[in-house]
């Protein structure tokens, strides 16, 4: 169970009045952020489809972070001490 479901019925129902308030401000920000980019040129499908390269760029790397993961576990080192072996940065 989340931490708002042992709270008081009053106290949820604000807490969730208060996220659904942030979550109207990021529709708000992201709508700004869209029309900026529509402005400067950029088309829907455009973003459509860089939107959707990122989603998959991000499952390629949780796969491959995932693999490093076992592979350290197999080993008995830290992810990290398996990046410099196959020339990763630690932002990577």
């Amino acid at each position: 169970p989340s931490p708002r479901s042992s709270q008081p019925n009053g106290s949820s129902e604000e807490a969730l009045q208060c996220e659904i308030k942030e979550l109207k401000q990021k529709d708000l920000t992201l709508d700004q952020e869209i029309a900026q980019l529509l402005s400067e040129g950029y088309s829907l499908e455009e973003l459509e489809k860089h939107i959707s390269l990122l989603h998959e760029y991000n499952e390629i790397k949780d796969a491959g972070q995932m693999l490093l993961g076992k592979l350290a576990v197999i080993r008995g080192v830290t992810t990290k001490q398996l990046y410099p072996e196959y020339d990763l940065e630690l932002s990577d």
